[in-house]
């Protein structure tokens, strides 16, 4: 850990945040490239120029000159850092160094706590604040069903973000990411439906299938993810990525933790007044002997 007590510096950040968070000030031609990019994110950007600018709407020049904005050489400098993000998306925990590559000495709390510390920073300054908040405002709106679902090793965050909205708000529940538990939930879901989807790299096709049936049916998808982006963006309204990678062959959730914890938070905040008296409800409950 530093010495000096300042905190270490933020990873940096993917090109989807990056689009993400340059997206107001693009031209019309840059928005339906990026637009075409993120649904499909990265394999759009790895088709010829004139691929891409068939399926955008744009010419090629136009492209090359969003590939331009976004700081690379060229086409072919912009591919070769997609396949590179892609390469990264796809690693499996065997596939990454040995632990004891990355060691380099340091104590190895001090050494997991700082670049978790950094992931943190990472994901707080790649979110635009009104994304955020417009996912506060859709979590927060009584009127709406929230399902929240993950895979493996998120649906755990999944279930925990249930639990403390389940206190604060009525219509909430935990949706299993196995196909034979959620197909005959899809005839519940529809507009007034919210799915919250957890899913980060090895992404699931489970959950992935299960949001693009929701979605299909009117739901709107919100998705806590990584840097590389879930194919669940392809029909997410709102994305949230958190930065995951650690000095481990396992990713680090604390960054999807943060997020999670966040919106509770506000959304706990914004429904004062309803939220209050069901918390006092719960706690007499519990106060209540057997």
């Amino acid at each position: 850990m530093k010495t000096d007590n300042a905190l270490p510096a933020a990873a940096p950040a993917s090109l989807a945040e990056r689009i993400r968070l340059d997206m107001d000030g693009f031209t019309p031609s840059e928005k339906k490239a990026a637009h075409l990019l993120l649904s499909h994110y990265p394999f759009a950007g790895l088709d010829t120029v004139a691929e891409f600018a068939s399926r955008a709407g744009i010419s090629a020049p136009s492209v090359l000159r969003f590939v331009s904005r976004l700081g690379f050489s060229g086409f072919p400098d912009f591919q070769k850092h997609l396949r590179e993000e892609l390469e990264a998306q796809l690693l499996s925990p065997l596939a990454k160094a040995s632990p004891s590559d990355k060691s380099h000495g340091a104590p190895a709390l001090a050494s997991f706590a700082e670049a978790v510390i950094g992931n943190l920073r990472a994901t707080v300054e790649n979110i635009a604040p009104t994304e955020f908040d417009a996912v506060v405002a859709l979590l927060g709106d009584p009127h709406r069903r929230i399902h929240f679902t993950g895979g493996r090793f998120t649906g755990a965050l999944a279930r925990y973000a249930e639990s403390h909205f389940r206190i604060v708000r009525s219509h909430v529940d935990f949706i299993e990411g196995q196909p034979v538990l959620w197909r005959d939930r899809m005839i519940e879901i529809g507009r007034k439906d919210v799915i919250v989807a957890f899913d980060i790299r090895r992404y699931q096709e489970d959950v992935t299938a299960l949001c693009e049936a929701a979605a299909k049916q009117g739901a709107t998808v919100v998705l806590l993810t990584d840097p590389w982006l879930s194919p669940i963006a392809r029909v997410a309204r709102h994305v949230l990525p958190a930065h995951i990678v650690a000095p481990s062959n396992w990713d680090s959730s604390a960054g999807l933790l943060l997020l999670t914890e966040a919106l509770v938070a506000a959304v706990t905040k914004r429904l004062w007044d309803t939220a209050k008296p069901r918390m006092e409800a719960v706690e007499r409950l519990r106060s209540e002997k057997p």
